[in-house]
């Protein structure tokens, strides 16, 4: 039986939400308060009253009008589509992607805290959050590793020590990541137009996907909208070239296995996740569509294999939620945990 406190809250019908921003997009869910603490009680499926969909909240990418925009819709469209209002709301979970830093998290705190009365619990986090959670059914232990249009290892240590490797976009070396895979795949294709490198498949196959009919109208196509998503959606293209056996493609695709995968590995030896002899145990939640299985050219199994070669003991999880649902039930445990010890604390 529940305390006193929850059995009120789940009689008023009180909701948790639960925030993924990502580059790419934007997934908001409302979620009922579960009347219990143990996540492994949590019934399976997790029930979704409301969930919406919007495009990039990032503001690094879209700036801060439009990603405060677009946080802001997701939110009020859930909470209708779940038939509840803002006064429903007990807590919320903004994982949200270009949060790397204390005075972001303030950024977006008080972006939402004009939307909520004063007592909703209100966590800003990195979307990586929102992923590991999503794979640790909210508990915050171990690591994330999130290869989407961009890419970033996130982990965390059960008292609360955290480490991150990567994701600071393609600029900075994110190579892992969608953009990172598809822009080197583009390099290709110019070099070898240019006789600076061999000739690949990625040429034709590149040029197909996009409707073009030569190499010089790539430049064209890539400045007229150099947004990460529309350049990383090349993605299969790259690997349907390497499992077809071009040398470029299938180097590409390497390259990205060895970044992502020491990505992985800076987080755990930062942490020590592994224990002193590198053999302890805890999660490696794998979430984005570059890890996604392909049929031959799994970049996703391949990473995992050099984690696994690393890291005996690690433990790779695939999820069964999105990494919205993960942030609602990370906002749902910090709140149960918090009622257990008389905290307060929503940063």
């Amino acid at each position: 039986m529940g305390s006193e406190s929850e059995e009120r809250c789940s009689a008023e019908e009180g909701v948790i939400l639960g925030v993924d921003g990502g580059t790419t997009s934007t997934v908001c869910v409302c979620l009922p308060l579960f009347p219990f603490s143990d996540h492994r009680q949590l019934p399976d499926p997790v029930p979704i009253l409301g969930r919406a969909a919007a495009g990039c909240s990032n503001h690094n990418s879209v700036g801060e009008n439009a990603a405060r925009e677009t946080l802001e819709q997701v939110i009020k469209e859930a909470l209708s589509k779940a038939g509840k209002n803002l006064s429903a709301v007990l807590a919320i979970c903004l994982g949200v992607s270009g949060v790397n830093h204390p005075s972001d998290q303030d950024r977006v705190l008080n972006w939402i805290r004009t939307i909520f009365p004063g007592n909703v619990q209100i966590y800003v986090q990195n979307d990586a959050v929102a992923a590991l959670a999503s794979g640790t059914m909210g508990k915050l232990h171990g690591c994330v590793l999130i290869a989407g249009t961009g890419c970033i290892a996130y982990g965390f240590t059960e008292d609360g020590k955290e480490a991150r490797a990567a994701g600071a976009g393609p600029v900075l070396g994110d190579w892992g990541s969608g953009y990172g895979i598809a822009s080197r795949a583009l390099t290709a294709v110019m070099k070898a137009h240019d006789g600076r490198g061999p000739g690949t498949m990625l040429t034709n196959c590149i040029l197909q996907s996009l409707g073009l009919s030569s190499s010089d109208e790539i430049i064209g196509w890539t400045y007229a909208d150099s947004s990460w998503a529309r350049i990383a959606a090349l993605v299969p293209v790259v690997v349907s070239c390497a499992e077809a056996g071009d040398k470029i493609a299938d180097e590409i695709l390497n390259n990205a296995v060895q970044e992502l995968s020491l990505s992985v590995k800076a987080v755990v030896q930062r942490l020590h996740l592994a224990g002193e002899d590198g053999n302890g145990s805890f999660p490696v939640v794998m979430v984005g569509g570059v890890l996604e299985a392909n049929k031959r050219w799994d970049i996703g199994n391949e990473v995992t294999n050099l984690i696994l070669k690393a890291y005996p003991g690690a433990c790779p999880i695939r999820p069964k939620v999105e990494p919205a649902v993960g942030a609602a039930l990370f906002a749902w445990s910090t709140i149960m945990r918090e009622k257990e010890t008389g905290r307060n604390d929503h940063r």
